[in-house]
């Protein structure tokens, strides 16, 4: 029988930053709502079932607000996973947190932003990416 892929191309419109930082997520965020004067909620957390090769479970919190949404997100699966590479984004597995920001503008613009999160001492390093370059970059849909 002869097996047919569906081949979709996905266009991400929202900045990604990675975030190193051995902080615990519930303290970046409480870090990051009083820096960017936010309010991030923690979030049901989000499961993914990989077709028998494991599950990922990603802790997550969203700011939203009519006009921009901010989602601070876990990269490394907070439950133990029998997966080769227990990450949200495998490509760049060597942050800790993603923030993803749709809609973004004034202190939530991407240069702002940046310097925002450059300077908290809590965050060892911030680099901003373009989610179309992930490999993985559904994973970042919701």
């Amino acid at each position: 029988m002869k097996t047919l892929t569906l081949d979709v191309d996905y266009d991400c419109e929202f900045d990604l930053f990675g975030l190193v930082s051995s902080t615990r997520e519930h303290t970046l965020a409480w870090i990051l709502n009083r820096a960017l004067k936010l309010r991030l909620v923690k979030q049901q957390d989000l499961i993914y079932d990989l077709f028998n090769k494991g599950r990922l479970v990603i802790s997550n919190y969203l700011y939203a607000t009519e006009h921009h949404t901010l989602r601070l997100l876990r990269n490394r699966s907070v439950d133990p996973s029998a997966l080769k590479t227990p990450f949200l984004a495998p490509d760049i597995k060597e942050y800790d947190y993603l923030l993803q920001v749709s809609n973004g503008s004034g202190a939530l613009a991407a240069e702002e932003l940046l310097a925002h999160l450059t300077a908290l001492p809590e965050v060892q390093l911030v680099s901003q990416f373009n989610p179309n370059d992930l490999k993985f970059k559904e994973n970042l849909l919701f």
